[in-house]
């Protein structure tokens, strides 16, 4: 069950980590739009594993077959249907937890909840399954061109990058194998990558996505808020443990006569710690977030922990893991982002209908 995201544009997906293949469809996308498959393919490349040295070196090539709703180039106004074929699969590096629960992972949530589950790579939970969403945002970035969609790592570990985002240069975000855009944080950032990697051990961090060009009016304004669908997207990708946007959790330190954004005569505001969100509703100012990652949860040193019998036993992480998630997860951010706000694009161009 809740295998889909959105309203008027949603996503179904299917699969998990070590199957045939992951995919899934696409309804309510509008016909006649042409599709750029090279940029779909370029955003999975951007996602994909084995790319750097600081992330998982599973090989998959990610190549993306859409199955139906796009003709000649354009879509047809039908469901779209996609697939990803799994390529690398090293099922085996899994037969050593068939019935131990890996800490801090969903084994025994899921063993619990359902009484079976997928051993390999963690199956449907795997981050595999983002990929699915990459595609599907891939899509809604073309829908919507006219808004720019910018993620990138602001921090791994302790490491942050100590300007705001005004100041950076968002064209240099993919100039480095972290996603940073501030070179000298990068170079730190990396290093303490492989230093982690080298331990066995695994690091957290944050990305930080802008979303510039904003219209004025998408979001509603009681239970379908722009910001708190933004936060359910976000909380929906694995590893993820915390979203704020705007002033976020430092607006709460602020008094009124500070955290206000005072208006200017065409509408724009003198400062935006709203984060271009006022009332649930976009204001035309930027709109930008934070989202917070855990450490991956696959170690690769010695766990205490229990299998299903509820004994005490020892596991250690094997096969091919992310030492820091951040790096891949930056167009997960970007695509889910997209698809919230392509989806609120059609909602309100069918309210002026």
């Amino acid at each position: 069950m809740f295998n889909s995201f959105g309203n008027i544009l949603k996503v179904t997906t299917f699969g998990e980590s070590h199957g045939t293949a992951i995919g899934g469809v696409i309804d309510g996308f509008p016909a006649g739009m042409e599709v750029d498959f090279e940029a779909i393919q370029q955003e999975l490349d951007r996602r994909k594993p084995g790319q750097s040295k600081i992330v998982t070196q599973r090989k998959e090539p990610d190549t993306v077959e859409f199955l139906s709703g796009i003709f000649e180039g354009k879509t047809t106004g039908t469901s779209i249907g996609f697939m990803i074929k799994n390529t690398n699969q090293k099922s085996k590096d899994y037969n050593h937890n068939t019935n131990i629960y890996r800490p801090s992972h969903a084994d025994y949530t899921y063993d619990k909840k359902y009484g079976i589950r997928d051993y390999r790579g963690g199956g449907r939970t795997s981050a595999r399954e983002t990929a699915n969403w990459v595609v599907a945002g891939a899509l809604a970035k073309q829908l919507i061109k006219h808004i720019n969609i910018d993620a990138f790592t602001s921090s791994v570990g302790d490491i942050f990058i100590d300007k705001p985002y005004q100041e950076l240069d968002l064209s240099k975000i993919e100039s480095n194998i972290v996603r940073c855009p501030d070179e000298k944080s990068a170079e730190i950032m990396i290093a303490k990558i492989h230093e982690i990697r080298k331990a066995g051990d695994t690091i957290g961090g944050t990305i930080t996505c802008v979303i510039q060009n904003m219209p004025v009016g998408l979001g509603e304004p009681i239970f379908h808020k722009l910001h708190a669908e933004l936060g359910k997207a976000m909380l929906s990708i694995n590893a993820v443990k915390g979203f704020e946007f705007g002033s976020g959790f430092c607006g709460a330190k602020m008094k009124g006569s500070e955290h206000n954004d005072v208006f200017n005569q065409d509408g724009t505001t003198e400062s935006n710690l709203s984060g271009g969100i006022q009332g649930g509703i976009s204001n035309g100012m930027d709109v930008y977030f934070r989202v917070a990652f855990k450490p991956v949860a696959t170690i690769m040193t010695n766990q205490q922990t229990i299998n299903s019998d509820g004994e005490l036993t020892e596991i250690q992480g094997k096969g091919r893991h992310d030492p820091c998630v951040v790096p891949r997860a930056v167009p997960i951010v970007e695509a889910l982002a997209a698809l919230v706000l392509a989806d609120f694009y059609l909602i309100d161009k069918m309210r002026k209908i």
